[in-house]
């Protein structure tokens, strides 16, 4: 889907086609993960189901051990070379965001909720 301007219309829940890891093309486990500021952890876990893909970030020390949760919508850029994944979002925006609960992440209420979170930030 694209914008009148032409531009992809942001999907929180599948990546943008210019990052090319849908469909599990990269496996993203493992690489850092950049904010606007600097970085923010490693992918501890990712999905590339068409509709309902998210990465999960353990961000070790930052946030005292603390995981994220951010839709694959906000990964702007993959380095495969440098195994780390972009995110147009600063370290406090993520912070903010709704809090990371292992079991409840896969509810649809959470989802919904962490889409309209980022869905502020005007990708």
């Amino acid at each position: 889907m694209t914008t009148s301007r032409g531009q992809e219309a942001w999907n929180p829940w599948s990546y943008r086609s210019s990052v090319g890891v849908s469909g599990g093309k990269v496996d993203l486990v493992g690489f850092d993960v950049e904010a606007t500021d600097g970085d923010i952890g490693k992918v501890d876990e990712a999905t590339y189901d068409a509709g309902s893909s998210y990465v999960v970030v353990d961000t070790g020390p930052w946030i005292l051990g603390h995981k994220v949760m951010l839709p694959a919508g906000a990964v702007n850029r993959v380095d495969r070379s440098a195994r780390k994944v972009y995110v147009p979002l600063t370290k406090e925006e993520i912070k903010n965001a709704p809090e990371f609960d292992k079991s409840t992440y896969t509810n649809r209420e959470y989802h919904d909720r962490l889409a309209e979170y980022y869905r502020r930030f005007r990708y």
